[in-house]
Order: C-alpha cells, then structure tokens, then sequence
C-alpha cells in the first residue's frame, strides 16, 4: 500500500525483491496453491496486486476496495483487457470490479469470496474503523481464507529515518505480540485457524525482530451455511462502483464460435495446402497422375459423398476440395474447443461454406487457379 514511501526507508538494508513484491509473490503463492475462483483484495489502491493476480489462471472473480477512488482510478485501466484478450479469448471468465467504500461497512458485494487479502491495510484504520472490521471480514464476508500483512514495529529501528511510523497515515504499527495476539482472538471469534509468517528478512544475528513485514494466514474452520450469509446480508449497497470490466471467454458462446471458426478455417486451410501439393506432384506426372486419379480426382457426387463419410480422406473433385469435419474435428484444438462433434457442427452452422451434405469443409479453386 505504501510501496513508494516505504522503499525510501529500507535502501540501506536492501530487501531483494523489493517488499512490496514479496509481499505480492506471497498472495500469488497462496493462490497458486489453494486455486480460489474469488478473490478480494481491501486496500486494494493501486491495483497493483490484482494486476498481477488477473494473471493467474483459477480466479474467474477479482475485486478492489479502496477509501481513495481518485488512487483507484489512476491505475484502474491497467485491469482492462487487452487486443489480445480479444484475439485469443481464455477458456476461463473473467470479471474485474472496483469499489469505492470503507472496509468498516458491509455491501452485499463482497459476499462469496474464497479469499480476502488485506495488505498493509490494517494499520491505516481508526481505532473505531479497526473495531468494525473484524465482523465484516470474518463475519460477514467469512471467506475461506483471509491474508492480513502488517509492519512489524520491531523491525523499525533498523530502518534508518523512521522516528515513529513507517508512513505518516499509519494509525499505529504493532510489535509480533500485538499482531499475534489481536490476530488470534479475531480467529477464535470467528472460527479460523491462523498461521504467522512474514516477508523481509532481518540481517543474520537479529532474528529475534522477525520479519520487516508480518503476515497472518486466516483459515476458516467450518463451511459457511447459505443460511448464516442471508441473515447477514445488509439490504442495500453502500459501495461505489468505479470500475468493471468483462473479459472475452470461450465459455462465451459468441467469442467460442468465433474461436472454432478460425480454428476450423486454419485447419482446413493447412489440409488443403498440403492436398493440393501433393495433387499437383502427380498431375505433372503423368505415370503418377493414373494412379493417383481414383482416389483425388474426378469422383462422382455419390463417389466422393462416401470417401467423406466412410475414409475421413481429403480429396479433389475438379475445382473443388473437401476437407471431411471428421478429420478437423480430430485435430486436438478443435477438438478440445468443441468437445463433441455435434457442437462442431453447430458452431459452424450457416458460417462455413460445406458441402451440399454438411459433412465437409468446401473450397472452391477455380479462382485461384486464375490467379495463379
């Protein structure tokens, strides 16, 4: 949360990664690890972390909540989806939402998530603030997991220019025993486990200080009950939404057929390349041309109809090639993006020029034999 003011402070002892990135790596790790669809992040302001967590392929659900929208709003079009995103749509969803409101009030909005990260955020509340906040995270939001980072104040004598605070918003910043103990009455409350660790570690001889910056790993112990959400539930919202986007998906019926589309034409296009060449080779050859004729060329329209249907084969009927569905359909990508032949067949539908029984991809060469 305060990277910038932060970083000024540790030059001399030079933490490598920087912390802030460490602390970030640790949230990716834990995702990695527990693969959660939703995650949260409070505190979230500049995006920074949910830029990278957008990355990770399990989460389908990712939302920011900041008191300060203007620092949101800054970095915000970093959450946006790129040209790329549209020419290669994932096979997962992806939603990315931004919300302007306090961490000390309750919004319908951030029920049903897996896991909640507060970094460096604890430590910017009003005493009044951080009273709320243990019933909203862990009461109301009760995710699976909660990560809280904080700064650990007896490591703030080795970094040079800190008189009381690390950064002039701090409210307050606690010893290992404070953290651990406030920390561990919050989980017994509220039925989570919590395990401590930390990022930053002290200069070898000074271990006792413990890491630069502590971390509390939040488990719940039992399942939330449908129930136990809807008694809580506030009966309006009371954040702002500031930014959302949508990413293109497979799982998106429109940025699917398109994708199979493509993928179809590509295939066949190769199919057909390789056809032709190899067509070509014999019809130079004029020993070569006879017995290649039966099989490639010059079929009947009944002739050529049981090639597709009965041999999965490729072939040549004058101007025309047919690349049989049954053979793309066997290529692992089309395969993998349509699942079943019939969806295939359905996705193509009235988008691809097929023969007159559906059953192959057509082409026509007569113009390109002009060109050529």
């Amino acid at each position: 949360m305060d990277k910038d003011f932060q970083e000024e402070f540790t030059q001399v002892i030079k933490f490598q990664p920087p912390l802030y990135k460490q602390r970030h790596q640790f949230v990716k790790d834990l995702v990695e690890k527990y693969k959660p669809k939703k995650v949260a992040d409070l505190g979230c302001a500049d995006c920074s972390l949910l830029w990278m967590l957008k990355f990770c392929s399990c989460i389908e659900v990712l939302a920011g909540l900041d008191i300060c929208a203007n620092v949101m709003k800054e970095k915000m079009h970093t959450l946006s989806p790129l040209p790329v995103d549209y020419l290669q749509p994932s096979e997962r969803s992806l939603t990315v939402t931004l919300h302007h409101g306090s961490v000390a009030h309750k919004d319908p909005c951030m029920l049903g998530f897996d896991l909640v990260t507060c970094i460096e955020l604890i430590e910017h509340l009003e005493e009044s603030e951080l009273k709320k906040f243990p019933e909203v995270v862990f009461g109301f939001m009760a995710p699976s997991i909660v990560v809280i980072s904080t700064p650990n104040s007896e490591f703030n004598p080795l970094l040079p220019g800190v008189m009381l605070y690390r950064h002039p918003d701090h409210k307050f910043e606690w010893s290992q025993a404070e953290f651990q103990s406030w920390a561990l009455e919050t989980a017994r409350c509220y039925n989570y486990s919590v395990e401590f660790t930390g990022v930053g570690h002290p200069p070898t001889g000074m271990e006792k200080v413990g890491f630069c910056t502590q971390i509390g790993v939040f488990v719940r112990k039992y399942p939330q009950t449908g129930e136990s959400v809807l008694s809580e539930k506030p009966t309006e919202a009371v954040y702002k939404t500031v930014f959302k986007a949508v990413y293109p998906s497979l799982k998106d019926e429109k940025y699917l057929q398109n994708a199979v589309i493509s993928e179809v034409m590509f295939t066949a296009q190769i199919i057909k390349h390789r056809l032709m060449s190899k067509h070509k080779e014999y019809s130079d050859d004029p020993e070569r041309k006879s017995k290649f004729q039966p099989p490639m060329n010059c079929f009947s329209d009944y002739l050529g109809k049981l090639v597709v249907e009965k041999n999965m084969e490729p072939f040549v009927s004058g101007n025309e090639v047919y690349i049989p569905l049954a053979t793309i359909f066997s290529f692992p990508k089309v395969n993998r993006l349509c699942g079943t032949f019939e969806k295939l067949c359905k996705l193509i539908a009235g988008k691809v020029t097929l023969s007159s029984d559906g059953s192959a991809v057509m082409f026509n060469t007569e113009h390109e034999n002009e060109e050529n």
